[in-house]
């Protein structure tokens, strides 16, 4: 199954979470068709956990869209800008996308024990 262009799929990511009442923003803009997307959700209490593309070996299973790990949890913000200005410097074509909600739910599949959980993480 082919992949949906990165900026349909960031614009529909914010799109739905806004709609639903909470913030998102683009906070950095890649390429438009294949930019890898990772996902910065501020937690509303001086943490945010990071989200980054999962690594290959896990759409081999299943034809997800876009399967998301965990890079940080719960750490502090400066953490998480450290970690994106590395990303940057190695693959400049990235999107970066902020979510403020006191949810832990961004509603994407996230890779879990080895496993895809879609949207309970």
């Amino acid at each position: 199954m082919p992949q949906l262009r990165s900026d349909l799929w960031c614009a529909a990511f914010v799109r739905r979470h806004n709609d639903i009442g909470d913030r998102a923003v683009v906070v950095r803009k890649g390429d438009p068709v294949a930019g890898q997307v990772w996902i910065e959700l501020d937690h509303l209490d001086g943490t945010v956990t990071l989200f980054a593309p999962a690594p290959a070996p896990y759409y081999e299973e299943k034809s997800h869209d876009r399967l998301f790990e965990r890079r940080l949890t719960r750490a502090a913000p400066e953490a998480a800008r450290d970690r994106m200005e590395r990303e940057a410097r190695f693959d400049s074509d990235f999107w970066l996308l902020g979510l403020e909600t006191r949810s832990d739910n961004p509603g994407i599949d996230v890779v879990s024990d080895g496993k895809a959980r879609g949207g309970t993480e």
